[in-house]
């Protein structure tokens, strides 16, 4: 079950624009002393000045222990949170930080990785580079940016070494000029791993052309808000197996929330349909899927209760 994070009071080394409504941060302790270590795909949670906690993906070098690096677009369509962060904190000021939590692992066997990042999505995918790079192992990059002027990490991904893997498509914020995913996804080369970050379109589209790809070489996360809610939603029963307890969902609230209501320990992580952590099986009913994870085979038997609900009056979990 998802559980708030201890926070840590980080001093704030670095808010500078790296590219067009995108600014970097850096965070370090006031004392200097080393950060809680973590790994590629990480994310931390930031107290932003309103109040509001929002989660931001590492983008420095796991390896590096004395700073914290996060890069930030700002959403004028958003919740506000990137903007409270970008205007009204600088340099010198202290915030409060969690300590790192990945959902967005590297496999530490596999070898070789394919990364697709859209927009801001690059930020997780920068560090996953480093870390793959530093253990010898494959990549190639495919990312999508609107143009030159709102790309982060042009100098990053163009330096020696890296670059020969890089591939930065611009559409000029016109979906007739997107990149061509197909001929990229049509077959799993040398058993790599899929990972792709950023606009759930992109995201979207992704997930359709790797259904033939093992489920488990395929991986998501959202910088987006899953659509948990739709206009049109409506309420309808959970039926858990195992006991007979029947449930009401009402049309503003997941099938997580309410189990988590009735006194269930529900594992999840994400809660925006990426992860798959709280991947359930379903014996009767029809399931809305709005999830990431699950390949068309799957969803005729599984469904991801944190963003995915019925569009039958009743659908019983195996729970």
């Amino acid at each position: 079950m998802t559980t708030e994070q201890p926070m840590m009071t980080l001093r704030v080394t670095r808010n500078e624009a790296i590219a067009d409504g995108i600014n970097l941060f850096e965070f370090r302790q006031p004392d200097g002393a080393a950060l809680p270590e973590f790994s590629a795909g990480a994310h931390i949670a930031i107290r932003v000045p309103n109040g509001a906690i929002r989660k931001y993906s590492l983008c420095n070098d796991p390896a590096e222990r004395g700073h914290y690096q996060i890069a930030v677009k700002r959403e004028a369509s958003g919740r506000g949170g990137s903007i409270d962060l970008i205007d009204n904190v600088k340099a010198g000021d202290t915030v409060m930080v969690s300590e790192p939590v990945n959902d967005f692992a590297l496999p530490p066997r596999a070898t070789d990785f394919l990364f697709i990042a859209g927009g801001i999505g690059i930020t997780p995918i920068l560090a996953m580079i480093r870390q793959v790079q530093a253990a010898g192992k494959h990549f190639r990059l495919y990312y999508c940016s609107r143009s030159p002027e709102t790309t982060a990490f042009k100098e990053e991904l163009g330096a020696p070494g890296i670059r020969e893997f890089v591939t930065i498509h611009y559409d000029n914020g016109d979906p007739s000029c997107s990149l061509d995913l197909r001929p990229i996804l049509k077959e799993r080369q040398n058993r790599e791993h899929l990972y792709c970050c950023g606009p759930r379109p992109l995201m979207e589209a992704v997930r359709a052309m790797t259904d033939h790809w093992s489920p488990t070489a395929v991986h998501f996360e959202a910088f987006s808000d899953a659509e948990t809610h739709k206009a049109g939603d409506r309420p309808f029963r959970v039926k858990l197996a195992k006991t007979g307890k029947t449930v009401d969902v009402p049309a503003d609230k997941t099938i997580l929330e309410v189990l988590r209501e009735t006194g269930l320990e529900v594992p999840s992580s994400c809660e925006t349909g990426t992860c798959g952590t709280c991947r359930t099986r379903y014996s009767n009913g029809e399931a809305d899927h709005r999830d990431l994870v699950l390949a068309e085979h799957e969803k005729a038997d599984t469904i991801m209760i944190c963003v995915s609900r019925a569009k039958s009056d009743e659908i019983t979990l195996d729970r």
